[in-house]
């Protein structure tokens, strides 16, 4: 991997992992793409590659910490004010928000859990542009419905550790390339009842511990992959999205709280159909050919 291949595709994560289009789903393709052209990248599914999405995530928890950065230090400083309460090692208080972290670690796990069983086979999408098609229609109707849906009035007080569980459920399932995991999260958390506020706050608080625990775990259960880099290209991804994640981010939760993310639906349901279309030979733009055996 070159440093401008790795840049460009920290700016495709920077841009799409809030933007609820699948930034997984985007990096695949253009990884096709770049293939396509001449590059001597792996295959999108291959473990370098899915090292290298990983480390890219990461710099977009970056984005995260920046944009959240007092609502994070209010939850934190809240959660250990409860903990020293329940204790009584200060005031007592309602320990809602020891209450909240602790739901959302334990959506991290069941994230977790079910992961491991199943990223595997949700790799194999990586190298199939079809399923990548479908997953992006199952996107854009999510997102469509999420702007449907009457106000939500459930706050923080009303969460539930089923809803936690759910939660939980849908990021996994996001693994899959195409599904995205904002879009996901968030509108199984509207369907709940929650605020969009808390439904998009408490998406990303969660994309935090996921996000840093996969990057994480990969190198131990594929230790061959931290052989396979130059570390200047890893780095570049990792800052170019973390910058571009950080832009993406104020503008998805502006347009989130708005009710106008059906704007995306449209996008990716072309994308879809485009995708379907280079596969299948009808177009030739080279994003997909190799993959699905044409030239």
């Amino acid at each position: 991997m070159t440093v401008l291949e790795s840049a460009i595709l920290g700016v495709i994560q920077g841009l799409f992992m809030f933007i609820p289009v699948s930034s997984s789903s985007h990096l695949a393709l253009a990884q096709h793409w770049l293939i396509q052209n001449g590059s001597a990248l792996p295959p999108p599914e291959s473990p370098e590659m899915v090292f290298f999405n990983i480390v890219v995530h990461v710099g977009t928890v970056v984005s995260i910490l920046i944009v959240y950065r007092r609502a994070l230090t209010d939850l934190v400083a809240r959660s250990v004010a409860d903990l020293r309460g329940l204790v009584g090692a200060g005031p007592r208080t309602e320990g809602l928000y020891l209450k909240l972290m602790m739901m959302g670690l334990f959506a991290v796990a069941v994230t977790g859990v079910l992961g491991l069983t199943i990223r595997k086979p949700l790799e194999s999408v990586f190298a199939n542009p079809a399923l990548i098609a479908l997953m992006l229609c199952v996107t854009g109707a999510l997102l469509l419905w999420t702007d449907l849906l009457s106000p939500r009035t459930k706050g923080l007080r009303d969460f539930t550790w089923m809803m936690a569980l759910f939660i939980g459920l849908a990021q996994a399932m996001a693994f899959a390339p195409g599904l995205s995991r904002s879009g996901t999260t968030i509108a199984i958390a509207l369907l709940l009842g929650l605020r969009r506020r808390w439904a998009a706050e408490f998406s990303f608080f969660i994309a935090i511990p996921t996000i840093i625990a996969g990057n994480v775990l990969l190198p131990i259960l594929e230790p061959e992959i931290l052989s396979a880099f130059d570390p200047l290209p890893l780095l570049t991804g990792f800052v170019v999205a973390a910058i571009v994640g950080t832009f993406s981010l104020l503008l998805v939760l502006k347009l989130l709280y708005k009710a106008r993310l059906r704007y995306f639906s449209y996008y990716v349901w072309a994308l879809a159909a485009l995708i379907l279309a280079d596969a299948y030979g009808l177009v030739d733009i080279g994003l997909t050919g190799a993959v699905m055996g044409h030239p």
